[in-house]
């Protein structure tokens, strides 16, 4: 694909200031990148493709401009850990910090973000975690940059404990039932398998208030 092709692409997902760097970089670093359909349990991730195949990153189609370019240098920071550190074995250790604060430290500087997410971002800065979607102050600044309309109608802090739903962004159709708070997210169980899901405490869901019968 050629480089116009590329930047007309990414001038859908991103702010315009930061279209062209993220172009080359794909050039350069041989990134194959994969716009997806929405997960509810991640915005993107990074898949090395083997020697001299370059890099897969994938992000979520409906993340608005700001949340795509904060998971795309989050994703970026993964490349250059592979890269740099082939053998390096701690996910969102040190070194990734490090390579995701350099990435983000250019951006900051040319003030591509609006002040509230700036300010959330300086915050997170100074210590990155796997997913933006730990940081609550931070998730709830990008979300208002989100341009669609939910249907949702509630974060999932804001549901009694005990209530039941589901998630907005998901097509799994899977329901929940909220339970204990652990820092940032709350321990879900879901209904038909069981399983215990950790939910972010602002993941945007839809109560339900008639449960299936599971027999």
């Amino acid at each position: 694909m050629s480089r116009e092709s590329i930047t007309g692409i990414l001038a859908k997902y991103l702010p315009p200031a930061t279209v062209d760097i993220c172009a080359s970089w794909i050039v350069q670093k041989n990134i194959h990148l994969k716009i997806t359909k929405s997960r509810a349990s991640r915005f993107g991730d990074y898949c090395p493709l083997g020697k001299g195949k370059g890099h897969r990153i994938t992000i979520n189609h409906n993340l608005n401009p700001y949340a795509f370019l904060v998971t795309f240098l989050h994703e970026v920071a993964h490349l250059h850990v592979q890269v740099k550190h082939p053998f390096y074995r701690e996910p969102h250790g040190r070194e990734w910090k490090n390579e995701f604060r350099n990435l983000l430290y250019d951006f900051l500087v040319q003030k591509v973000f609006p002040p509230d997410v700036e300010s959330a971002l300086a915050n997170y800065f100074q210590n990155p975690a796997a997913s933006s979607c730990s940081d609550p102050q931070l998730m709830r600044a990008l979300k208002k940059y989100d341009t669609g309309k939910s249907d949702a109608g509630f974060h999932l802090e804001e549901l009694p404990a005990g209530s039941h739903f589901k998630i907005s962004s998901s097509s799994s159709g899977m329901i929940f039932k909220k339970g204990l708070k652990l820092r940032t997210r709350y321990e879900c169980i879901e209904i038909r398998s069981k399983r215990v899901y950790m939910v972010s405490a602002i993941a945007e869901v839809l109560e339900v208030n008639s449960i299936p019968d599971q027999s």
